[in-house]
């Protein structure tokens, strides 16, 4: 009679640091350096993903971020894991994009600012949802 095996001690699963860090993302700026002048920050986020509310299905996009600042400039690192906390999030491309822009005018409250979110084509359909706030400035 063979002798039983024991039973392997539970592991404990630790979130790993980036989880960690996504998790407790929060939108974090700092004050614009030249308030008085309009410039614009251009920012590509390559690597967007969130999931199909109707199929489940992953839908990945490039979100490009173009805005002039008002009295604040968002911080690139926390706007970088703020946008991959929506890795796992059931929402719709219009959603998403209506609500990224809702967030990041909530923070840094700029003069003007556009989001694009380019989803990647499924199903022989490309979308892409503009939103935009404020009124743009001449640079």
């Amino acid at each position: 009679m063979a002798t039983p095996t024991p039973a392997a001690p539970s592991e404990t699963v630790t979130p790993r640091y980036g989880e960690r860090a996504i998790a407790e993302a929060e939108l974090i700026c700092f004050p614009n350096p030249r308030v008085a002048r309009p410039y614009e920050v251009a920012i590509e986020l390559p690597e967007f993903t969130c999931t199909c509310p109707f199929s489940g299905y992953p839908d990945f996009a490039v979100l490009r971020l173009l805005y002039q600042p008002g009295p604040r400039v968002l911080e690139l690192k926390a706007l970088k894991l703020y946008i991959n906390s929506y890795r796992n999030r059931s929402i719709s491309h219009e959603e998403a994009a209506n609500r990224i822009l809702d967030d990041l005018v909530s923070a840094c409250d700029p003069a003007w600012m556009q989001l694009e979110a380019d989803f990647n084509p499924r199903g022989n359909v490309h979308t892409v949802v503009r939103v935009s706030h404020g009124v743009r400035q001449p640079c």
